[in-house]
C-alpha cells in the first residue's frame, strides 16, 4: 500500500513538472492564447487598410438603380458616370475593376465585412463626415423635387397635403427630415427603395412628388418620354465623395491620387461631359 502511495505522489509531482515546464497555469495558457489571437487580429486589421497592388481587384459597391451615376445598361451591364470613373482609376492603377451593386441600407454592413472596398455611386459626404474615411469630393450636387408639369405645382409650398416619394437612406430623406418645417406640410413622405419606383409613381399619378439628387432628375427627365420638371426650390446642397471604411487611408489616398492625375489629363472632364453635356467635376478646379 505504501508503495502504492509513493507511486501516485512521484506521479503527480512529474505532471505538475511537465505543466510548469509547458507554461505553468492553466490562467497563464489562456493569457497565452488570448495574446496570440490579439496579435493575429492585429495583424488581420493591418492587412485589412494595406495598399492595393498591381492586379488587385478595386470592389466598387454601388447602387444599380441610381442612373446617371450607376445603373444597369440597355446592354444587361452595369454602366453610369461613377463606374467609368472607377474604371478609368483602375485601368491607371492597374486594378481589376470589380463593380458590385448592393442594396443601398445594406452599403455599411458590406463595407464594414470587406465584401466591397468603397462606396461610389453618388454618395453624399454632408452628415455623414465622420462615419467614413471620404476622398476629397468631386461633384457638387443639390437635392430638389420632381414632379409632372401638368400638376399645378409650382413650388414647394404647393406640396402640402401632398405624397412625396424619397429613397431610402438616401440624402434627400435626411434633409426632409431634419426640416419638418416643410416635411411636416405633407400628406404623406413615403419611402421607397429606389428612384426608378419613383418615377413610374409620379407618371402614373401615384404620387405627387419625387425628392431626390439634381444631377439624377435631370437624366432621368432626359432619358424618359414624360413631362416632368425640376422645381426651383432647393431642399439641400451637398458634395459627393468616394466612402471607405473608416481608417482606410492608405486606399483613400491612393484613389485620390489617380482621380487628381485623371482631372488632371482631361480624362475625368471627358466621362462627365459623356454623361452630363458638361465637365461638372470639381476635383482641380
Amino acid at each position: 500500500m505504501k508503495k502504492r502511495i509513493a507511486l501516485i505522489m512521484a506521479l503527480t509531482m512529474t505532471a505538475a513538472a511537465v505543466l510548469a515546464g509547458c507554461g505553468g497555469t492553466a490562467d497563464e495558457a489562456e493569457e497565452n492564447t488570448e495574446s496570440t489571437q490579439s496579435s493575429s487580429d492585429a495583424d488581420e486589421g493591418t492587412a485589412e487598410f494595406a495598399e492595393k497592388a498591381e492586379g488587385d481587384t478595386f470592389t466598387v459597391g454601388f447602387d444599380q438603380d441610381f442612373p446617371p451615376m450607376g445603373f444597369v445598361g440597355e446592354d444587361g451591364g452595369f454602366t453610369g458616370f461613377d463606374l467609368e470613373l472607377a474604371q478609368a482609376v483602375c485601368d491607371k492603377m492597374g486594378w481589376e475593376f470589380e463593380p458590385e451593386p448592393i442594396a443601398w441600407d445594406a452599403k455599411d454592413a458590406m463595407l464594414e465585412s470587406g465584401t466591397i472596398d468603397c462606396i461610389w455611386n453618388g454618395f453624399t459626404m454632408n452628415g455623414r463626415e465622420d462615419d467614413y474615411t471620404w476622398s476629397e469630393p468631386y461633384l457638387d450636387n443639390t437635392q430638389v423635387f420632381v414632379v409632372r408639369a401638368d400638376s399645378g405645382i409650382a413650388s414647394a409650398a404647393d406640396l402640402a397635403g401632398k405624397t412625396v416619394d424619397v429613397q431610402t437612406d438616401s440624402s434627400a430623406q435626411a434633409a426632409l427630415e431634419d426640416n419638418p418645417e416643410l416635411s411636416g406640410t405633407f400628406g404623406n413622405l413615403q419611402v421607397i427603395p429606389d428612384y426608378n419606383t419613383g418615377f413610374m409613381e409620379l407618371e402614373s399619378g401615384a404620387v405627387d412628388a419625387v425628392a431626390m439628387d439634381i444631377v439624377v432628375a435631370g437624366y432621368q427627365i432626359e432619358s424618359r418620354d414624360a413631362d416632368f420638371v425640376i422645381l426651383d426650390d432647393v431642399i439641400a446642397t451637398e458634395e459627393y465623395g468616394v466612402g471607405f471604411a473608416k481608417g482606410n487611408e492608405a486606399l483613400r489616398d491612393q484613389v485620390q491620387t489617380a482621380l487628381e492625375e485623371l482631372a488632371a489629363d482631361g480624362t475625368m472632364a471627358e466621362i462627365s461631359t459623356k454623361w452630363f453635356g458638361e465637365d461638372i467635376t470639381t476635383i482641380g478646379k
